[in-house]
């Protein structure tokens, strides 16, 4: 008998990755609250396109309320919600999980691992650190937009290289390159640092990941927002492992004033290098919903008043998302313009 897993949230990531696990003969259960997604998937099939190749994928898929209906529980399950909805998720999973040995990995955005292990129990709880791209941009049908070539890292929270954590890596293979990391959280501050550089940008602008890292004036803010990240997440104790490539430290001293030029030459390269579509918060955006801030650029401002370094830039990224009403932003490059102003140089 196979390990049987289920996805709560399948969005862009949670259909990418439950789609190719079932292509891959895994037995899997996509359980998600976008009713319209659900019916698409029964009746038609999941989608998949992009970098992941063209499929069509007969899943299972179930409605939130249908979670009742699950009599066999799940070896592992996936957290792929946004962080906004992270302890309700965390607690459906726990609800069909097998015990004692039934494991949940947060596989989100953000640094969410405590919440879900508050939940679930810190014995059960691993992290995936998720570098691949994906857009879902309407029901039953989601792609992958990096360029392949990325994948996952699964870490356990103590940093301990284990047996189960090399077995979920295994797994994931079937979806792209998965290594196992002894530095979870130092991989997530890299993550963390990519996210905040990205995603509120685009959300503001409209612009895609590429053009984020491209053009000047997002490229210049993204560097100071990722320097501050990465200051805070050493206060924090962690190592933050490299930002596309790009030492950690570079980042710092470019926001020092030293050697700034060549990171945003650097970024840039890496952005025409690397491609990519929307990044999630921009698809939040345009679909009238909630975002994530206070999950990603809004957790480096907190974090970095609990441990005492200042982050002006990641304050102004934060105030520009939330001076809209949820709904009411509609990306402008002028969105960044206040951002630009509060630039030291």
């Amino acid at each position: 008998m196979g390990t049987r897993i289920g996805i709560i949230g399948a969005g862009a990531i949670g259909s990418v990755v439950g789609g190719m696990l079932t292509k891959a003969g895994h037995d899997v259960t996509l359980i998600d609250q976008w009713p319209q997604h659900v019916e698409t998937m029964r009746s038609k099939g999941l989608r998949l396109s992009g970098t992941c190749g063209d499929h069509i994928v007969s899943v299972k898929a179930l409605h939130i309320y249908e979670a009742q209906s699950i009599t066999e529980p799940f070896d592992l399950v996936f957290i792929s919600v946004k962080s906004y909805d992270t302890e309700w998720a965390a607690a459906l999973g726990l609800q069909y999980l097998r015990q004692p040995n039934g494991v949940v990995v947060d596989f989100q955005n953000g640094i969410n691992d405590e919440r879900v292990a508050a939940v679930v129990g810190r014995e059960r709880t691993l992290g995936s650190v998720i570098t691949i791209g994906a857009g879902m941009y309407e029901p039953g049908h989601a792609m992958r937009t990096d360029t392949g070539a990325i994948g996952f890292k699964i870490g356990e929270l103590d940093g301990k290289d284990t047996e189960r954590a090399r077995e979920i890596a295994k797994i994931m293979n079937d979806v792209a390159v998965t290594k196992v990391t002894t530095n979870l959280f130092g991989e997530r501050w890299s993550k963390l640092s990519v996210n905040c550089m990205a995603n509120p940008l685009a959300g503001l602008s409209g612009l895609g990941t590429a053009e984020v890292r491209t053009q000047s004036g997002p490229r210049r803010i993204a560097i100071f927002v990722g320097a501050e990240a990465i200051k805070v997440g050493r206060a924090c104790g962690y190592e933050v492992e490299p930002i596309y490539g790009i030492a950690a430290q570079r980042f710092v001293d470019a926001y020092e004033g030293r050697g700034f030029a060549e990171v945003e030459a650097d970024v840039a390269a890496e952005g025409a290098r690397r491609g990519g579509g929307r990044p999630s918060l921009l698809q939040d955006v345009m679909r009238g919903r909630r975002t994530e801030i206070e999950y990603l650029n809004g957790y480096v401002c907190q974090q970095g008043r609990r441990v005492g370094v200042k982050t002006p830039i990641n304050d102004a990224v934060v105030a520009a998302v939330k001076s809209f009403p949820v709904g009411q932003l509609k990306p402008d490059p002028k969105n960044l313009d206040p951002i630009l102003q509060v630039l030291p140089f």
